[in-house]
């Protein structure tokens, strides 16, 4: 559904739009839905101090994007960039939190919630923005990873058991907003992080 994305509701020229690493389309979308469902409108949350921390592995993208002529635009040669994608959040919502993508290969969602809710405890933000993207878009990286040994031949993990034999590739967008334990309410909101590692 990454073709679907709504560039006019992030002012982002259809060019742009068409240009832009699929993965930074779902991130700007599942942010703000995560954002929003804790609250806050764009009008409220431009001008905020947002943490944004997204997992992302190097993008599949840029295989593509040196493959067409409009790669010669300005700025085109950064856009799949794993650097790009949490500034593409901040940018367009007009967040002024602590910024940073984290590429830790399969553990990047999990180090990347660590690290906002770190930015949510030392006050840098609130709230923090905690967000995770994986699209597999080419089929080279996956040949590559085969041949290495690297995928499970009966395509699935099993992690830490003796029955692995290797990992099995997988796509998700996720996102979740963080915000301070005094001001959760714990009837309407479940969901209470108690810590992190």
């Amino acid at each position: 559904g990454a073709q679907l994305f709504s560039h006019t509701f992030f002012h982002v020229s259809a060019n742009d739009a068409r240009l832009m690493d699929p993965q930074q389309r779902l991130l700007l979308e599942r942010g703000y839905v995560a954002l929003h469902a804790s609250g806050m409108t764009k009008l409220q949350l431009h001008g905020r101090a947002v943490a944004v921390c997204v997992g992302a592995w190097a993008s599949e993208f840029g295989r593509y994007m040196h493959d067409a002529m409009d790669a010669l635009r300005p700025g085109a040669a950064a856009d799949p960039s794993c650097a790009m994608t949490c500034g593409r959040i901040s940018f367009a919502l007009g967040l002024h939190g602590p910024c940073m993508s984290i590429d830790t290969a399969c553990s990047s969602s999990l180090v990347a919630a660590h690290c906002s809710l770190n930015a949510l405890r030392r006050h840098e933000c609130d709230p923090s923005l905690s967000a995770g993207v994986n699209m597999m878009l080419s089929v080279d990286v996956m040949n590559r990873a085969a041949v290495a040994g690297l995928t499970s031949a009966v395509g699935r993990s099993c992690t830490f058991d003796v029955r692995a034999d290797g990992y099995a590739r997988g796509e998700a967008t996720t996102a979740i907003t963080y915000r301070p334990g005094s001001r959760v309410d714990r009837a309407a909101d479940p969901i209470v992080v108690s810590g992190s590692a």
